[in-house]
């Protein structure tokens, strides 16, 4: 990864994020900054509650911050774009429509003023292989697994050719043999695509394993980024490799350590 081209790709400035509720202004984020280089992979962490989530909503100009300013490629984010896709754990795939369509969508709305229908076509094959799933690509998303669905989700999202992969717990929801296998895929698709990835997560492994840096975030509410490490392994990352790393155990030691001991989270107990 070179990311001497743009250290600050992504530049998050003294963000800060407040919702107004029934019970009177909650603050979610506070003092966010944060700079993400181009082709960096990023990994965001922490306890439920700690703003993961708004943050990378954020990023996405889905929400707009109550204070602070987010740029990408040195322009103010005002709003979604095509430069920025996001993959959600929730692939909101459109039923009734297959796989092929559910990712054409997408590209028509980016290339069908540039480019013919053909080339829409060929556009769309080419993502879906490049996630193996040409075989299912007539398939609806009822009639393939929750693995296959999420392929479809990063297929979506890779066909608009992003600049910036910004990924929302995507293999969450996944049984752990699929959830690595998928894990393994987007370490190949990175390498091959160079996007820049900021990535939602609560499996520490799955930060170490994929990331170039991991920010770790205080728990809420108020939350803001507690440290951020920086994982220097080798690329291409081979988990079973890894497993018997000791550089790899150190990261992995460090990440539980923050989470577990400094920012100790204790579930609140309801009647």
């Amino acid at each position: 990864m070179n990311t001497s081209a743009n250290p600050k790709y992504i530049d998050i400035q003294g963000v800060e994020q407040t919702f107004k509720t029934r019970k009177g202004p909650f603050c979610a984020l506070q003092n966010v900054n944060l700079k993400v280089a181009k082709g960096e992979f990023v990994a965001l962490i922490g306890h439920s509650g700690c703003g993961k989530s708004t943050l990378l909503n954020l990023i996405a100009g889905l929400t707009m911050p109550s204070q602070g300013v987010l740029l990408c490629a040195n322009r103010e984010i005002a709003g979604p774009g095509p430069e920025r896709a996001v993959v959600f754990q929730n692939h909101s795939l459109l039923p009734w429509l297959t796989c092929f369509e559910n990712v054409y969508l997408a590209v028509e709305r980016v290339f069908s003023a540039t480019e013919s229908k053909a080339q829409l076509k060929s556009r769309t094959d080419a993502v879906l292989a490049m996630v193996g799933l040409t075989a299912a690509s007539q398939k609806r998303p009822g009639e393939i697994s929750g693995g296959m669905k999420q392929r479809v989700g990063i297929a979506r999202a890779l066909s608009m050719e992003p600049k910036v992969l910004l990924l929302d717990e995507p293999f969450g929801a996944l049984d752990a043999l699929t959830r690595a296998k998928l894990q393994d895929e987007l370490l190949q698709i990175v390498a091959n695509t160079q996007s820049t990835v900021v990535m939602v997560t609560h499996d520490v492994d799955e930060a170490v394993l994929l990331s170039d840096k991991i920010v770790m975030m205080t728990n809420g509410p108020s939350a803001t980024i507690g440290e951020v490490l920086s994982v220097d392994l080798p690329r291409p990352r081979n988990r079973v490799e890894l497993a018997e790393s000791t550089q790899y155990q150190h990261y992995r030691k460090a990440v539980i350590d923050f989470l577990y001991t400094r920012q100790a989270h204790v579930e609140k107990i309801t009647a």
